[in-house]
């Protein structure tokens, strides 16, 4: 299986990009049942942290990325540049998590 690199950045230090291969995106879109929903809404009563959501975007989090990370693997790239995080509210108790950034192929800089 093929290494990407993934970074936050619009290059990726010691190489130089020799072909753009466009965006990439993965996403996810989650919710926790019913009864973590009503737990949920008695912890906001009191504050504090709410863990059951904190590792459901977690996990969404991984998911979208790992699903843009298949989808360069796709293209052939070796890199993903400019990798952003985003989310929003789909409905009540669901949210998007959606990564994305662009796939590009890569010549390492000789030293």
């Amino acid at each position: 299986m093929p290494c990407i690199i993934v970074v936050t950045t619009d290059f990726v230090p010691g190489y130089e990009i020799v072909e753009t291969l466009g965006i990439v995106t993965g996403s996810i879109v989650n919710s926790k049942h019913l009864g973590k929903d009503i737990a949920a809404a008695f912890k906001t009563l009191a504050g504090g942290e709410i863990k059951s959501y904190t590792e459901l975007l977690v996990e969404s989090r991984n998911i979208a990325l790992k699903r843009m990370i298949d989808e360069a693997e796709k293209l052939g790239a070796d890199a993903i540049i400019g990798l952003r995080f985003g989310s929003s509210s789909v409905m009540q108790s669901a949210a998007e998590i959606l990564a994305y950034g662009t796939a590009v192929k890569l010549r390492k800089l000789s030293e």
